[in-house]
């Protein structure tokens, strides 16, 4: 422990004079690159628990309220949307196997504001889905003080992280099986019979839009590994692969849970529960379920984080954040100052923000991340493109119309989001502009 405490502090204020924390393009990273030591199985294990996380405990309620009887449809929507962005996020991913994802890929082809707006929004809304995930998890465990346990667990998550990608990738992996193994227990277990199709209020196609949209929440995640494609083995094979194998298993796991959840608790039931899956499960399972639910929270909590600070890493060492962020602890090859950095700002959105503001700043937020990667395929040569351009226009016009059906709340705290990141862009141009001019003769 004293090694690790005496590790972070070197982090945060070694080579603070070899590298300030000012704006700079073309950073160089004089101490250490990232290094590739993920396989297929690794890289499967944390795109899979970035999914299989707390949505999948959690979006099945609010979405039976909206959409009623066609909770089906509005899983269907959802997946065939996330289905749309893994395809072209693994074609991206095939040409770039970098780290960073669609804020590499919308600068190389589409423009450095694009590249910038697209990690901006993967940063706000992944970090504040961070905090969401530890608040929901923390509320599982101890309601009484789930603030300040949800930021002890990030800070956790955030430590293991910094031991080295790997570390999350078994983290990630022995979570995934845990969850996996007792919700197909609980499916085998359920009644299994007709779901019950009463309508507990007026269902409109904006409803099962919106419950669409809350459903996706519990998609994102299955592109997670093209943020950290500069640490994948063979990445023009895997990551593909990765992406695209991980979201079909996972949309067969939640079909088959949303029938199950259907067939034992019916519609009414389900959109009047806090814990719907806890309710599908005999009494005596209840207290293993509310663990299982916690530990789902935290797989996709260290993934997150992880993706987080490869994004942040990746834009600093391109001058769009603070060049000391760009900084990789060579003993671990992780973007230490990075994940740090990240982790602060996700405990301090769990002790001061509600947890709905968060999941809906969240959800518009990763919406417009994917809808930006749709226009970096269609941007793409004919000779990159593995799938046909209808596909990136449809994930393109799907990705924004689920934006535009969800609440009011995403959509102001998606605005405004979107808004400051041009300020912030604007600015950092004009800093890089003056700081070129001073530097010729």
């Amino acid at each position: 422990m004293q090694r690790t405490i005496v590790g972070v502090v070197k982090i945060l204020v070694v080579d603070t004079h070899s590298h300030p924390p000012v704006f700079h393009a073309g950073y160089s990273d004089a101490v250490a690159k990232l290094r590739r030591t993920l396989g297929p199985w690794g890289s499967a294990g944390i795109g899979a628990a970035s999914m299989v996380g707390a949505g999948a405990f959690y979006v099945w309620s609010p979405a039976a309220s909206l959409a009623g009887r066609f909770l089906l449809i509005s899983l269907a929507l959802a997946g065939v949307v996330a289905l749309l962005n893994a395809i072209t996020m693994a074609q991206l991913a095939l040409q770039h196997p970098v780290s960073g994802g669609v804020y590499h890929y919308a600068r190389r082809y589409v423009s450095p504001r694009a590249g910038f707006l697209a990690g901006w929004m993967f940063m706000l809304g992944k970090t504040a889905s961070a905090a969401a995930i530890a608040l929901i998890a923390a509320q599982y465990l101890a309601p009484d003080q789930t603030r300040l346990l949800a930021a002890l667990l990030i800070a956790v998550f955030a430590a293991a992280n910094l031991t080295g990608l790997r570390t999350t990738a078994r983290i990630s992996i022995g979570l995934v099986s845990i969850v996996v193994v007792v919700l197909v227990a609980l499916m085998v277990q359920s009644p299994w019979r007709m779901p019950e199709f009463g309508v507990p209020s007026e269902v409109s196609v904006y409803g099962v839009a919106q419950a669409a949209g809350l459903i996706f929440f519990a998609f994102a995640g299955y592109a997670r590994m093209a943020t950290l494609g500069e640490e994948v083995k063979n990445p023009r094979v895997v990551l593909p692969r990765v992406i695209v194998g991980t979201l079909g298993a996972v949309l067969v796991l939640y079909a088959l849970l949303a029938l199950a959840l259907l067939g034992s608790v019916g519609v009414e039931g389900l959109a009047a529960s806090a814990t719907p899956v806890a309710d599908m499960a005999p009494d005596s399972w209840r207290l293993m379920v509310v663990a299982v639910a916690s530990l789902a929270s935290l797989g996709s909590l260290a993934a997150i984080l992880a993706g987080l600070s490869r994004t942040s890493m990746a834009m600093a060492q391109e001058g769009d954040l603070p060049s000391f962020l760009g900084l990789v602890w060579a003993r671990t090859s992780s973007p230490a100052r990075a994940e740090i950095t990240m982790a602060l700002a996700a405990m301090t959105l769990a002790l001061l923000v509600d947890p709905l503001w968060l999941v809906a700043l969240s959800s518009s937020a990763v919406l417009s991340y994917y809808a930006i990667a749709h226009l970096c395929a269609l941007a793409q040569p004919a000779h990159e493109r593995l799938a046909p351009r209808l596909v990136a226009w449809t994930g393109l016009v799907l990705c924004l119309a689920l934006v535009a059906a969800l609440p009011w709340q995403s959509l102001v705290a998606g605005a405004l989001c979107l808004a400051l990141g041009v300020m912030v862009f604007a600015r950092v141009q004009a800093y890089q502009s003056r700081g070129q001019i001073d530097e010729e003769p």
